[in-house]
C-alpha cells in the first residue's frame, strides 16, 4: 500500500517539467480561439459605446429661463435674506409649541404679537411673499415634478422642469428611474447616486 502511494510523488515531478506546461497553456489559448468565433461580439461593444454615449447626455444644472425670470429669482434670494424668522407666540416658553416650527396666528385680545409690538416676533403677512412668477420654482429655476414611474419621466420638459422621485418609491426602482432620467437628460433634484461633478 505504501509503495503505490509513494509512486505518485515522483509523477508530479515530471508534470513540473516543460511538457505539461504547454498543456496548461493550451486551455488558456482555447478561450482566445473561442473569442475568435465571437467576433460578432464587436458590434455589441459598439452598441455598448453607443449606450454609453446615450448615457453621457448632458443634464442641465440650471433651467433655461428668460431674463425676467432670472431677475425675479435673484430678487427672491435677496428677499430671503431680509425676511425675518416668524416665531410662534410662546414658542420660547413651551417646548411642545416651538419644536416643529409650525406657524399659527395669534388670536388673543391682549396678545402683544397680534398688536405688532416691536419686541415681539414678526407676524406672517402677504407683503413678505416672493414674486408670483417664480413661486414654486427651485433656486436653479426648475419647476419640480413628482415622478413615480417611467411614464412620468417622459412627460417632463428637461429644459424647464426637474424630477423629484416620490418618497414612496423603493430604492431598487428609484435607481432605475435615476438611470432613465440620466439617459433622457432630465435633472433629478433628490438623487441617491450623486454625479461625480456634484460630489
Amino acid at each position: 500500500m505504501a509503495d503505490p502511494e509513494t509512486t505518485p510523488d515522483p509523477e508530479p515531478a515530471p508534470d513540473a517539467a516543460a511538457p505539461p506546461a504547454p498543456k496548461r497553456r493550451a486551455p488558456r489559448a482555447k478561450p482566445k480561439a473561442d473569442a475568435d468565433p465571437k467576433e460578432p461580439a464587436a458590434p455589441t461593444e459598439e452598441s455598448d459605446s453607443a449606450s454609453k454615449k446615450s448615457e453621457d447626455v448632458t443634464v442641465p444644472r440650471r433651467a433655461k429661463v428668460d431674463g425676467t425670470t432670472r431677475h425675479l429669482l435673484a430678487l427672491r434670494r435677496s428677499q430671503d435674506d431680509r425676511r425675518p424668522i416668524f416665531g410662534r407666540q410662546a414658542a420660547n416658553r413651551y417646548y411642545r409649541i416651538g419644536r416643529d416650527g409650525a406657524w399659527r396666528r395669534p388670536r388673543g385680545l391682549q396678545s402683544k404679537q397680534r398688536r405688532h409690538y416691536g419686541y415681539r416676533a414678526k407676524i406672517v403677512r402677504v407683503g413678505y411673499r416672493s414674486p408670483a412668477a417664480v413661486r414654486g420654482l427651485v433656486p436653479s429655476g426648475f419647476r419640480p415634478v413628482i415622478v413615480r414611474t417611467r411614464d412620468d419621466l417622459e412627460g417632463i420638459n428637461a429644459e424647464r422642469e426637474a424630477a423629484v422621485i416620490a418618497r414612496t418609491v423603493g430604492t431598487r426602482r428609484r435607481l432605475v428611474l435615476e438611470e432613465e432620467a440620466q439617459k433622457l437628460g432630465i435633472r433629478v433634484l433628490n438623487p441617491i447616486v450623486k454625479a461625480e461633478s456634484e460630489a
